[in-house]
């Protein structure tokens, strides 16, 4: 199979549930959303990357220069929990070792244009995540 090439999928049922994951506006990435504008916070959703073509932020705050991805754990690869599918493993390991890539990629190029990036797992307290992410837009921790 060339690397561009998508696999075959193992099931009809699997490609459905494929098909249907979100690339945005996920759920933890709302509450998060809701919680930072409750408090008074603006800011741009799926702001383009600065020099970085097909690349977004999720919550951006341009005057603040704070960038805020909230990752899926199966596609960035949770340490806590990350799963390897077991069919056509080979090819969903090298993807999801891309998405790896890309996201470091992504981060340093953020931090070399003076942003700070913040990351969140999607498994992680929405509460604490956007307390987090407040406490940086305005300077804190």
């Amino acid at each position: 199979m060339a690397a561009n090439e998508l696999p075959v999928p193992s099931s009809a049922g699997v490609s459905n549930r494929m098909s249907r994951q979100r690339r945005r506006d996920t759920e933890p990435e709302v509450i998060i959303r809701k919680l930072l504008h409750a408090w008074g916070l603006r800011f741009r959703v799926t702001l383009p990357v600065p020099g970085m073509k097909r690349r977004s932020i999720d919550i951006a705050f341009p005057r603040a220069k704070v960038a805020v991805f909230v990752d899926g754990c199966f596609w960035h690869v949770c340490p806590e929990h990350q799963t390897s599918p077991a069919a056509n493993s080979e090819w969903w390991a090298t993807k999801l070792a891309k998405n790896q890539a890309r996201d470091v990629a992504t981060t340093e190029h953020l931090r070399e244009l003076g942003w700070t990036v913040v990351r969140i797992w999607e498994h992680e307290d929405p509460q604490a995540a956007a307390e987090k992410v407040r406490d940086v837009v305005r300077g804190g921790p």
